[in-house]
Protein backbone atom coordinates (compact mmCIF):
# COMPACT_ATOMS: atom_id res chain seq x y z
CA UNK A 1 0.00 0.00 0.00
CA UNK A 2 1.59 3.13 -0.89
CA UNK A 3 1.16 6.02 2.02
CA UNK A 4 -0.91 9.36 2.14
CA UNK A 5 0.30 12.10 -0.06
CA UNK A 6 -0.30 15.60 1.08
CA UNK A 7 -2.50 17.52 -2.22
CA UNK A 8 -0.26 19.49 -4.24
CA UNK A 9 0.21 23.16 -4.47
CA UNK A 10 -0.72 24.33 -7.58
CA UNK A 11 -1.73 28.51 -6.83
CA UNK A 12 -5.37 29.20 -8.22
CA UNK A 13 -6.49 25.77 -8.97
CA UNK A 14 -9.01 23.80 -6.81
CA UNK A 15 -8.22 20.67 -5.69
CA UNK A 16 -9.84 17.38 -8.12
CA UNK A 17 -11.99 14.78 -6.65
CA UNK A 18 -12.80 11.62 -8.12
CA UNK A 19 -16.57 10.69 -7.28
CA UNK A 20 -16.50 6.75 -7.91
CA UNK A 21 -19.84 5.20 -8.61
CA UNK A 22 -21.33 8.55 -8.85
CA UNK A 23 -24.98 8.04 -10.13
CA UNK A 24 -26.42 11.60 -10.85
CA UNK A 25 -24.49 13.65 -8.37
CA UNK A 26 -25.53 13.87 -5.47
CA UNK A 27 -22.01 13.48 -3.48
CA UNK A 28 -20.73 15.55 -6.75
CA UNK A 29 -22.69 18.70 -6.27
CA UNK A 30 -21.33 18.66 -2.21
CA UNK A 31 -17.97 18.69 -3.19
CA UNK A 32 -18.10 20.92 -5.64
CA UNK A 33 -20.05 23.36 -3.69
CA UNK A 34 -16.89 22.53 -1.39
CA UNK A 35 -14.28 23.72 -3.65
CA UNK A 36 -13.41 20.48 -5.59
CA UNK A 37 -12.79 20.07 -9.39
CA UNK A 38 -15.25 17.22 -9.94
CA UNK A 39 -14.63 14.05 -12.12
CA UNK A 40 -17.34 11.52 -11.69
CA UNK A 41 -17.13 7.77 -12.53
CA UNK A 42 -19.73 4.96 -13.21
CA UNK A 43 -19.88 2.07 -14.94
CA UNK A 44 -23.52 3.08 -16.19
CA UNK A 45 -24.54 6.70 -18.42
CA UNK A 46 -25.57 9.02 -16.28
CA UNK A 47 -26.73 11.53 -18.35
CA UNK A 48 -27.74 13.75 -15.37
CA UNK A 49 -24.33 14.31 -13.97
CA UNK A 50 -23.65 17.96 -13.69
CA UNK A 51 -19.87 17.68 -13.76
CA UNK A 52 -16.93 15.91 -15.93
CA UNK A 53 -18.41 12.29 -15.78
CA UNK A 54 -16.68 8.62 -17.52
CA UNK A 55 -18.34 5.73 -18.30
CA UNK A 56 -16.18 3.07 -16.66
CA UNK A 57 -16.00 0.54 -14.29
CA UNK A 58 -15.12 2.46 -10.86
CA UNK A 59 -12.52 0.32 -9.23
CA UNK A 60 -10.54 -0.53 -12.53
CA UNK A 61 -10.98 3.48 -12.65
CA UNK A 62 -9.40 4.63 -9.75
CA UNK A 63 -6.67 1.67 -9.65
CA UNK A 64 -5.17 3.27 -12.60
CA UNK A 65 -6.08 6.96 -12.07
CA UNK A 66 -6.71 7.41 -8.96
CA UNK A 67 -3.90 8.89 -7.36
CA UNK A 68 -3.87 11.61 -10.43
CA UNK A 69 -6.64 12.85 -7.73
CA UNK A 70 -6.47 14.83 -4.54
CA UNK A 71 -8.90 13.20 -2.84
CA UNK A 72 -11.80 10.44 -4.09
CA UNK A 73 -15.17 9.25 -2.86
CA UNK A 74 -16.69 6.03 -3.20
CA UNK A 75 -20.45 4.88 -3.17
CA UNK A 76 -20.26 1.01 -3.70
CA UNK A 77 -23.89 -0.09 -4.53
CA UNK A 78 -25.76 -0.05 -1.55
CA UNK A 79 -28.08 -2.71 -2.49
CA UNK A 80 -26.05 -5.87 -1.28
CA UNK A 81 -26.35 -4.54 2.17
CA UNK A 82 -30.51 -2.67 2.28
CA UNK A 83 -33.02 -3.97 4.19
CA UNK A 84 -35.21 -4.30 0.64
CA UNK A 85 -33.66 -6.28 -1.30
CA UNK A 86 -32.55 -9.00 1.76
CA UNK A 87 -36.33 -8.89 2.05
CA UNK A 88 -36.98 -10.00 -1.80
CA UNK A 89 -34.08 -12.53 -1.81
CA UNK A 90 -32.30 -10.38 -4.89
CA UNK A 91 -28.52 -10.80 -4.77
CA UNK A 92 -25.86 -8.16 -5.41
CA UNK A 93 -22.56 -7.79 -5.66
CA UNK A 94 -20.62 -6.63 -2.42
CA UNK A 95 -17.85 -4.19 -3.80
CA UNK A 96 -17.21 -2.59 0.00
CA UNK A 97 -13.84 -4.62 0.05
CA UNK A 98 -13.06 -4.68 -2.78
CA UNK A 99 -13.43 -0.90 -3.29
CA UNK A 100 -11.24 -0.14 -0.15
CA UNK A 101 -8.60 -1.63 -1.48
CA UNK A 102 -8.39 -0.05 -4.77
CA UNK A 103 -8.35 3.27 -2.48
CA UNK A 104 -5.76 2.52 -0.29
CA UNK A 105 -3.80 1.79 -3.70
CA UNK A 106 -3.72 5.02 -4.62
CA UNK A 107 -1.56 7.04 -1.63
CA UNK A 108 -4.58 9.61 -1.34
CA UNK A 109 -6.96 10.67 1.24
CA UNK A 110 -10.44 9.09 0.77
CA UNK A 111 -14.07 8.32 1.84
CA UNK A 112 -16.66 5.49 1.42
CA UNK A 113 -19.71 5.48 1.92
CA UNK A 114 -23.13 3.55 2.02
CA UNK A 115 -25.63 2.44 4.43
CA UNK A 116 -27.06 1.20 7.95
CA UNK A 117 -26.72 -2.72 6.97
CA UNK A 118 -23.22 -2.01 5.55
CA UNK A 119 -21.97 -0.61 9.39
CA UNK A 120 -20.59 -4.43 10.18
CA UNK A 121 -18.33 -4.27 6.69
CA UNK A 122 -16.99 -0.79 7.62
CA UNK A 123 -13.87 0.89 9.77
CA UNK A 124 -15.01 3.13 12.34
CA UNK A 125 -17.79 5.16 9.67
CA UNK A 126 -19.35 8.37 10.71
CA UNK A 127 -22.74 8.76 10.59
CA UNK A 128 -24.48 11.33 8.94
CA UNK A 129 -28.21 12.22 9.33
CA UNK A 130 -30.58 14.97 7.58
CA UNK A 131 -31.59 17.07 10.74
CA UNK A 132 -27.64 17.85 11.43
CA UNK A 133 -27.45 19.84 8.63
CA UNK A 134 -31.59 21.13 8.40
CA UNK A 135 -32.69 18.55 5.82
CA UNK A 136 -35.76 17.64 6.62
CA UNK A 137 -35.41 13.66 5.99
CA UNK A 138 -33.66 10.83 8.08
CA UNK A 139 -31.46 9.93 5.96
CA UNK A 140 -28.51 8.07 7.65
CA UNK A 141 -25.58 7.39 5.42
CA UNK A 142 -22.41 6.19 7.01
CA UNK A 143 -18.78 6.92 5.59
CA UNK A 144 -15.29 5.55 6.32
CA UNK A 145 -12.57 7.32 5.87
CA UNK A 146 -8.84 6.52 4.66
CA UNK A 147 -5.81 7.61 3.71
CA UNK A 148 -4.97 10.00 6.39
CA UNK A 149 -8.00 11.84 6.57
CA UNK A 150 -10.46 11.71 9.42
CA UNK A 151 -13.95 13.06 10.29
CA UNK A 152 -15.38 13.80 13.23
CA UNK A 153 -18.89 12.64 14.53
CA UNK A 154 -21.71 15.52 14.98
CA UNK A 155 -23.73 15.92 16.93
CA UNK A 156 -27.03 13.89 15.79
CA UNK A 157 -30.29 15.86 16.84
CA UNK A 158 -33.32 13.27 17.79
CA UNK A 159 -35.92 12.77 15.26
CA UNK A 160 -38.79 14.67 16.76
CA UNK A 161 -40.74 15.22 13.69
CA UNK A 162 -43.10 12.58 12.64
CA UNK A 163 -41.75 10.28 9.38
CA UNK A 164 -44.14 9.70 6.34
CA UNK A 165 -45.22 6.08 5.54
CA UNK A 166 -42.96 4.81 2.81
CA UNK A 167 -44.65 5.31 -0.47
CA UNK A 168 -47.21 7.65 0.89
CA UNK A 169 -47.53 11.44 0.20
CA UNK A 170 -45.72 13.53 2.60
CA UNK A 171 -48.20 15.29 5.14
CA UNK A 172 -47.48 18.67 6.61
CA UNK A 173 -44.90 18.53 9.57
CA UNK A 174 -43.53 15.03 8.43
CA UNK A 175 -40.56 14.02 7.16
CA UNK A 176 -40.62 12.08 3.55
CA UNK A 177 -39.16 9.06 3.05
CA UNK A 178 -37.62 9.21 -0.10
CA UNK A 179 -36.58 5.93 -1.62
CA UNK A 180 -37.86 3.28 -3.24
CA UNK A 181 -41.05 4.12 -5.26
CA UNK A 182 -41.75 6.89 -3.09
CA UNK A 183 -44.56 9.85 -4.09
CA UNK A 184 -43.62 13.64 -4.40
CA UNK A 185 -40.57 13.94 -6.66
CA UNK A 186 -40.89 17.44 -6.28
CA UNK A 187 -41.18 17.38 -2.45
CA UNK A 188 -38.02 15.60 -2.64
CA UNK A 189 -35.79 17.61 -5.09
CA UNK A 190 -36.38 20.90 -2.57
CA UNK A 191 -35.90 18.77 0.66
CA UNK A 192 -32.82 17.14 -0.42
CA UNK A 193 -31.12 19.52 -2.72
CA UNK A 194 -31.15 17.79 -6.11
CA UNK A 195 -33.24 19.94 -8.25
CA UNK A 196 -31.70 18.35 -11.34
CA UNK A 197 -32.61 14.32 -10.48
CA UNK A 198 -35.49 12.11 -10.95
CA UNK A 199 -36.68 9.74 -9.09
CA UNK A 200 -33.98 7.05 -9.41
CA UNK A 201 -31.25 9.38 -8.77
CA UNK A 202 -32.92 10.72 -5.91
CA UNK A 203 -33.97 7.56 -3.83
CA UNK A 204 -30.15 5.76 -3.99
CA UNK A 205 -28.10 9.63 -3.56
CA UNK A 206 -26.62 11.19 -0.40
CA UNK A 207 -27.94 15.01 -0.16
CA UNK A 208 -25.19 17.27 -1.45
CA UNK A 209 -24.77 18.83 2.26
CA UNK A 210 -23.42 15.51 3.44
CA UNK A 211 -20.90 15.82 1.06
CA UNK A 212 -20.31 19.56 1.46
CA UNK A 213 -19.35 18.88 5.35
CA UNK A 214 -17.13 16.06 3.85
CA UNK A 215 -15.39 18.08 1.42
CA UNK A 216 -14.97 21.34 3.88
CA UNK A 217 -13.37 18.90 6.64
CA UNK A 218 -11.10 17.74 4.17
CA UNK A 219 -9.66 21.42 2.81
CA UNK A 220 -9.17 22.25 6.26
CA UNK A 221 -7.67 19.48 7.38
CA UNK A 222 -5.68 18.27 4.92
CA UNK A 223 -4.72 21.55 2.86
CA UNK A 224 -3.79 24.29 5.20
CA UNK A 225 -1.37 25.61 2.45
CA UNK A 226 -4.05 25.26 -0.43
CA UNK A 227 -4.50 28.21 -2.26
CA UNK A 228 -8.24 27.99 -2.85
CA UNK A 229 -11.45 30.09 -1.71
CA UNK A 230 -12.40 29.32 1.83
Amino acid sequence: MTQPTAFRRVPGRRPRLLDLYCCQGGAGKGYDDAGFDVTGVDKDPQPRYPFRFIQADAIAFVLEHGAEFDFVHASPPCQHDSECQRIRANDHPDLIAPTRAALETTGRPWVMENVRGAVPKLRAPVMLCGPMFGVQTYRHRFFETGGGFALGQPHHPAHTAPQAKMGRPVPPGHYGQFVGNFSGVDLARRVMGVPWMNRDGIRECIPPIYAYFIGRSAITQLAPTLEVAA
